[in-house]
């Protein structure tokens, strides 16, 4: 188990470091998602680079969580871009080796992964060795609904059926964070093994309430428990 105190360093630096931004302190008109709702938050962990005490911190805290729920992993791979250098930040703390997917631009579905890989030609859709019979965990930085680690799922199938490697398992996913907006019970329905270092709701943001103002954590709060009810007042 993770030390809640590891947890509180790591969510402190998010929020420090402006890897999570808030309507209040950083973008008074928000965010637009994908899903065209407004948000009145922003997590951005691909800048983790940037910040090399708070990567090694999540390579041990989350190579140890994936080294304790599941000690089958002997494969991880880096969902590009983000996942790719806490993947290795995790390789580096386990000695576990590690891959990485490259970025396909405009897919955003698995549909249109399966449109673009006939597409593709014949560039790898995945970066790294991988051999039969390994256990893959797919590692990046946050979760929300699942649908970015599907396509990433299906990426690394396909191209180890490329490769005429029959024997593996791709059925473990771990990230940083949590949004827990439906990933979890999504994840459950599919047979697939979430790890997650930080859930948001329920961790992230009671651990760095001293740090932010008592409107900025009431509207993040707020938000995640209704998401498409909530108003901007």
């Amino acid at each position: 188990m993770v030390d809640e105190d590891i947890k509180k360093s790591i969510m402190q630096d998010i929020y420090e470091n402006r890897m999570l931004l808030t309507s209040i302190r950083d973008k008074p008109e928000g965010w637009t998602l994908y899903s065209g709702l407004w948000s009145p938050f922003y997590i951005q962990l691909r800048i983790l680079s940037s910040f090399p005490v708070t990567l090694k911190k999540i390579g041990q805290a989350l190579g140890t969580l994936v080294k304790e729920e599941a000690p089958h992993i002997n494969r991880l791979v880096g969902v590009a871009f983000a996942g790719i250098p806490i993947a290795t930040a995790m390789s580096i703390s386990t000695g576990i080796p590690a891959c990485h997917t490259r970025k396909i631009l405009g897919v955003r579905t698995e549909q249109e992964l399966e449109n673009a890989i006939s597409k593709y030609g014949q560039h790898s859709l995945l970066e790294g060795d991988v051999e039969e019979g390994d256990t893959i965990c797919l590692v990046d930085d946050l979760v929300t609904g699942m649908e970015s680690k599907l396509v990433a799922r299906g990426q690394v199938i396909t191209e180890l059926e490329k490769r005429g490697i029959t024997d593996f398992s791709v059925d473990d996913i771990a990230v940083v964070v949590d949004r827990q907006q439906g990933a979890r019970q999504r994840a459950k329905e599919l047979k697939i093994r979430l790890h997650s270092l930080i859930n948001l709701v329920d961790e992230g943001l009671p651990l760095i309430r001293d740090r932010m103002t008592k409107e900025e954590y009431r509207i993040v709060t707020e938000y995640l428990t209704d998401p498409t009810g909530f108003k901007m007042e």
